[in-house]
C-alpha cells in the first residue's frame, strides 16, 4: 500500500533509455509474476522485450513523488498503422486476423503491453493512464482502439464463465471483429447460455477486461491460447463514437504532459 499521494505525469517515451524502462516494468510484470517467456526476453538485462518494440509508441506512466517506489509505474504500447507498415504487422496479428479492422476505412490504434506496478493497482493509476491515452486519441483522431487482453493460465475448465458470458453477452459486430488464427484458436462458447454465472464470470475477468467492456468495448471471435505467455487471449475493440457521455467523460478527463 502506497504511502503517499502520487503525482502522476503521462507522457509518451522519448529515447530509448524511456522505451528500456518500460521493458523493464514489463519484466517485472510479464516474466517474473506471470512466467512468460520470448525470445527476445533479457533475462539478464531484465527486459522484456519483442520485435515490435521499435517500430511502436510507448506511453508512460510516471510517479515524481520522492516517497515513490519507482518513478515509471505504469506502461502500454500504441501501434497505428504507420507503426504496424513498419514492423510487418500489428502485434496482435500474430493471434488474430484483423481484416475486418483493416478494411474498416478507419483510424485505428492498437493498444498492448499494459502493465502497471504491483504498488498501484486498484488505485487511479490505470485511469490516469486511460486518461493520458484519452487526449493522445483525441488529437490524433483515431476512432477505433483494439488490443490483445489475457486471462492468466492456459486451462480453460477455470475460463469457462467468463469465456462464456463474453461470448454470449459482448461479442464486436461481424465489421469489426478479429478472428482468432486456427493455430493457438479455442472456441469461448464453452457452456449453454443458461448456465452461465454472470457474478462468477465477472470476478474471473481482469479488471482490463471489464475496464473495456464498461466503455462499450467488444470481443473478437474465439480466444488463442499463448503458450509463451502462459495466457488465454481475446481480442478487445472499442469504437470510441458509440461511448455513452458517462463513459466519455470519464474516458477523456485528462491528457498527456
Amino acid at each position: 500500500m502506497l504511502k503517499h499521494s502520487p503525482e502522476f505525469v503521462v507522457r509518451m517515451a522519448a529515447t530509448p533509455d524511456d522505451v528500456a524502462a518500460a521493458q523493464r516494468l514489463r519484466y517485472a510484470v510479464f516474466v517474473e509474476e506471470m512466467g512468460a517467456d520470448g525470445a527476445l526476453v533479457d533475462h539478464v538485462a531484465r527486459r522484456e522485450a519483442d520485435e515490435f518494440d521499435p517500430f511502436a509508441m510507448h506511453l508512460l506512466l510516471e510517479d515524481m513523488h520522492p516517497a515513490a517506489p519507482a518513478q515509471l509505474v505504469g506502461a502500454y504500447r500504441l501501434m497505428d498503422l504507420a507503426c504496424a507498415a513498419k514492423a510487418g504487422r500489428f502485434y496482435s496479428e500474430t493471434e488474430f486476423d484483423l481484416t475486418a479492422l483493416r478494411n474498416g476505412h478507419r483510424r485505428i490504434l492498437e493498444l498492448g503491453r499494459a502493465c502497471v506496478h504491483p504498488d498501484y493497482r486498484g488505485g487511479l493509476a490505470m485511469h490516469r493512464i486511460w486518461s493520458g491515452l484519452a487526449g493522445f486519441v483525441l488529437e490524433k483522431k483515431y476512432r477505433i482502439l483494439f488490443g490483445v487482453a489475457s486471462f492468466h493460465g492456459t486451462d480453460l475448465g477455470p475460463l469457462a464463465q467468463p469465456l462464456s458470458y463474453l461470448h454470449a453477452n459482448h461479442l464486436a459486430s461481424r465489421e469489426l471483429a478479429p478472428v482468432a488464427r486456427a493455430s493457438g484458436a479455442v472456441a469461448m462458447d464453452l457452456l449453454p447460455a443458461q448456465t452461465i454465472d454472470r457474478k462468477a464470470a465477472m470476478v474471473a475477468t481482469p479488471a482490463l477486461i471489464k475496464a473495456y467492456l464498461r466503455l462499450g468495448g467488444a470481443i473478437g471471435q474465439g480466444a488463442f491460447v499463448d503458450h509463451n505467455f502462459q495466457t488465454t487471449d481475446v481480442c478487445l475493440v472499442l469504437d470510441t463514437a458509440d461511448m455513452d457521455p458517462k463513459s466519455r467523460k470519464l474516458y477523456a478527463t485528462g491528457g498527456l504532459q
